[in-house]
């Protein structure tokens, strides 16, 4: 297909409000290699028109042949989000803090403020004995976040075995 003409079949589903699908293990996949990274270091797209995920790593660019040529035309793919962009990062410790650990809270603050956080957090919760907990808090919370994105962008999520 032209890129114009995919274009315009992919601005025509958006218009017609015609959802997008795609698997919830790859648009998963794609999310925790975005979120893997620093904001933009990571990025992934899904295409509006074929409905796969394309993946580009910034520091060491997936060769060129890999992307879509199209990538970088408006309207033909959809970025997906950073887990900063969801309110997954810092934002969704303090609410796990807030109720599982309030008496806390400062000192996760505090942690938040210096480098290697994530694993001075993570020593907390084992010293806590509430790592599970985390783990499943977090799982939970993005799995929430990813499918209200979804919604928002009008993506319909689909299990590999559907058709």
């Amino acid at each position: 297909m032209e890129p114009a003409a995919a274009e315009a079949q992919a601005l025509g589903r958006l218009v017609n409000s015609e959802a997008v699908k795609i698997e919830y293990d790859d648009l998963s996949l794609a999310f925790d290699f975005v979120s893997s990274g620093a904001p933009m270091e990571h990025r992934a797209f899904v295409s509006l028109e074929t409905e796969k995920s394309s993946w580009v790593f910034e520091l060491s660019p997936v060769e060129e042949e890999e992307l879509p040529d199209d990538l970088e035309t408006p309207g033909l793919y959809l970025e997906v989000p950073h887990k900063n962009d969801l309110d997954l990062g810092r934002d969704l410790v303090l609410r796990f803090v807030d109720e599982r650990l309030p008496d806390q809270r400062n000192r996760v603050a505090d942690i938040f403020h210096h480098r290697r956080a994530y694993r001075r957090f993570k020593e907390l919760l084992t010293e806590e004995g509430c790592l599970e907990q985390w783990y499943a808090f977090e799982a939970e919370a993005t799995e929430q976040a990813i499918r209200e994105w979804c919604r928002e962008n009008n993506i319909h999520l689909s299990k590999g075995d559907e058709e």
